[in-house]
């Protein structure tokens, strides 16, 4: 098993950054590819980025394209999601997920995740 716990969220103004992490530990962190979701008041979780095991490859749902990286150290056993232009539409609850098998942004296939963390955005 892999347990994952993010950290880094806050509130933020419109237009600034903010950067969240995951940590896992149990099982050994480059044998998953991660992805992070998000979840806002009163809607459904949306795949937000994921990254592959070696970090070599990266998908971003469009609304974040260009605004948001997400990268991970395997030796720190961390993935980040590292948010800038934040806008209001991007307060949501953050969750990292971990998948044994494929990079994917299916939620259903990921196997492990975190608890979330809250990002606010203020206008």
């Amino acid at each position: 098993q892999v347990q994952l716990v993010e950290s880094g969220g806050g509130l933020v103004q419109a237009g600034g950054s903010l950067s969240v992490s995951c940590t896992a530990s149990g099982r050994t962190f480059s044998y998953y590819d991660m992805g992070w979701f998000r979840q806002a008041p009163g809607k459904e979780r949306e795949f937000v980025a994921a990254i592959s095991r070696s970090g070599g490859i990266t998908y971003y749902t469009d609304s974040v394209k260009g605004r948001f990286t997400i990268s991970r150290d395997n030796a720190k056993n961390t993935v980040y999601l590292q948010m800038n232009s934040l806008k209001p539409e991007d307060t949501a609850v953050y969750y990292c997920a971990a998948d044994r098998d494929r990079l994917t942004t299916r939620q259903y296939e990921y196997d492990y995740w975190g608890q979330g963390t809250q990002v606010t955005v203020s206008s």
